[in-house]
């Protein structure tokens, strides 16, 4: 199978798994880091060559007593799959079926990338239109795992609502399919305890204990609202579970039909209670999405040069709208673009080409770069970078955040999709300077209470990973945090699943190591330089263990 394994695992290893398992340290160390702020090495690294080798490996950690880490491109915000584990590289398993055009629907391996499902649905005039701005990297695993939205959720919504069956792996290595319009295979024991735990929770709360009310985004907690309203089911508290509760194996999507074409516009904007009003507006009348470039974002932006950039905005919505084809499209910006200049947009600019709409979104998309071109002098730490509320807290939101950045002395870029109230942050940092940690935390604490008070969520779409788990007291009341316990032991008695991700010990604290941290035990210098490269390049979804020579198994057949 693989190299002789030496500690940490002691030689122990499950006797008919068939795909790559090591523990040597450089491997253990591609794997300690993802998008996010954290690092932590963990115990081995795990590569399956299909469902049944990832039954063999819970049957196995379960007997041994080890935690399992599911991982995609590990691209991930929130340390979902950064932790102490053994982390399960699920992202070979990249098999894309032939789409059903009958059903507008398609199977996929959990390790599939979003952007390869779009194209295998284009071809034939369908479209899968849940689309983060990772979809070049990120996996269709990870995007059922936190219940990933992006820009277009305004009009598609997130994940959940276009998974249509999972192929899960529970807690005694069963593999079984859970499918929206079947009934749930009761006769698998992980399945009976979930389904009997949340019929006891229906029958002690309503569905509105656990939901932020006029919160439109949610990747916070269990999906315990979902799973007992009269048209849930048990696949949507999996959804979003964040690999707590099961491993995903495949996935089955629902497809709808291909958009004709787009058309985009950019809109400055004096006050940011009216680009918000704006952005309700432009729900109302059917964009698809409405982005949200606050004036921090734009004053950097201009600073490193970028071009069409509004110069004295407060804040600037980029809004698309949809049509069957480029002239419909044409008049639906027009129309909204009346309704902008009607309700207070100082100026707007209209793309109706594909070139001028690229142009367009080529500022939202300058967010990265234009951190990694800080570095090292500040570093872009997101550790407050999810956070949605009331449409109508909006501008409270982003002036509190604004003040809570001020605070702690850190400059920083504020932006995100306006139309959900959902935004994202990059607080950049110089872990140069005496007390920065301290100022972290201080700042992470005031967001906290910010959101509490504002009735918002900690994640909109990234999910509560290691990062937000012992933040939920903020956010979650006693009766929604004992429900998501109850969910958690009931789906995974063992503790095999990714232990310490949704549900944690309580504190307030930014747990582990920061790969930031200036004073953090370094890693060799061939991870870091492989390491430093895929950040640099964006190619989350490279395989870490082929960057040593290490091959993946074989992929599993369709």
């Amino acid at each position: 199978m693989n190299d002789a394994l030496p500690a940490p695992l002691r030689g122990d290893h499950p006797t008919e798994f068939r795909g790559v398992l090591r523990d040597d340290l450089l491997s253990r160390e591609l794997y300690s880091e993802g998008a996010g702020i954290a690092r932590c090495v963990p115990l081995a690294i795990a590569v399956p060559a299909d469902s049944r080798d990832v039954s063999e490996l819970v049957r196995w950690s379960r007997r041994a007593g080890y935690s399992l880490m599911a991982r995609g491109s590990g691209s991930g915000m929130a340390a979902g799959a950064i932790g102490p584990g053994i982390s399960v590289d699920l992202s070979q398993n990249k098999h894309i079926g032939a789409v059903d055009v009958v059903r507008r629907s398609v199977r996929v391996g959990c390790g599939a990338v979003q952007r390869d499902i779009e194209r295998a649905a284009g071809a034939v005039g369908l479209r899968f239109p849940v689309d983060p701005s990772s979809s070049a990297f990120c996996t269709i695993g990870g995007m059922v795992g936190a219940n990933a939205a992006g820009a277009r959720t305004l009009r598609y919504g997130s994940t959940r609502k276009w998974v249509s069956g999972l192929e899960c792996v529970f807690d005694d290595g069963t593999i079984a399919w859970i499918r929206r319009d079947e009934p749930e295979p009761l006769h698998i024991p992980a399945v009976a305890r979930l389904s009997k735990t949340l019929a006891l929770i229906a029958g002690q709360a309503a569905p509105s204990a656990f939901v932020h009310a006029d919160v439109r985004k949610e990747s916070s907690g269990y999906a315990v609202a979902k799973s007992i309203a009269p048209d849930g089911h048990l696949i949507d508290v999996l959804i979003g579970s964040e690999g707590t509760l099961a491993m995903f194996t495949q996935v089955e999507l629902a497809l709808t039909d291909a958009v004709g074409a787009t058309a985009t516009l950019l809109a400055r904007f004096d006050s940011l209670e009216a680009a918000t009003e704006c952005a309700l507006l432009a729900q109302e009348a059917g964009a698809a999405a409405c982005e949200l470039l606050d004036r921090t974002f734009l004053d950097l932006a201009a600073s490193d040069g970028a071009s069409g950039v509004p110069p004295g905005a407060e804040a600037v919505l980029l809004a698309e709208v949809e049509g069957d084809n480029r002239g419909a499209a044409s008049n639906a910006a027009r129309t909204l673009a009346e309704i902008f200049r009607t309700q207070g947009a100082r100026e707007v600019a209209l793309a109706l080409t594909e070139e001028s709409e690229h142009d367009l979104w080529a500022l939202r998309h300058a967010a990265s770069p234009m951190m990694s071109r800080l570095a090292p002098r500040l570093r872009s730490m997101q550790f407050i970078e999810d956070g949605c509320v009331p449409p109508n807290r909006l501008p409270e939101y982003v002036r509190g955040v604004r003040a809570a950045l001020n605070k702690a002395e850190f400059a920083g870029v504020i932006f995100g999709h306006a139309g959900d109230a959902h935004i994202h942050v990059n607080p950049l940092v110089d872990t140069g300077r005496v007390g920065w940690k301290d100022r972290v935390r201080g700042a992470l604490l005031d967001v906290c209470e910010l959101t509490s008070r504002l009735g918002g969520t900690l994640a909109g779409e990234h999910g509560d990973g290691r990062l937000r788990a012992p933040l939920l007291p903020h956010v979650w009341s006693t009766e929604a945090r004992a429900a998501f316990e109850n969910v958690k032991a009931a789906g995974d008695p063992a503790g095999v699943f990714n232990v310490g991700c949704k549900i944690a010990p309580a504190g307030n604290e930014l747990r582990g190591e920061l790969r930031h941290d200036p004073n953090a035990t370094p890693l060799s210098a061939k991870a870091r330089k492989i390491l430093d490269r895929i950040e640099r390049t964006r190619m989350w979804n490279q395989f870490r263990l082929g960057e040593i020579g290490i091959s993946a198994p074989l992929p599993p057949r369709d």
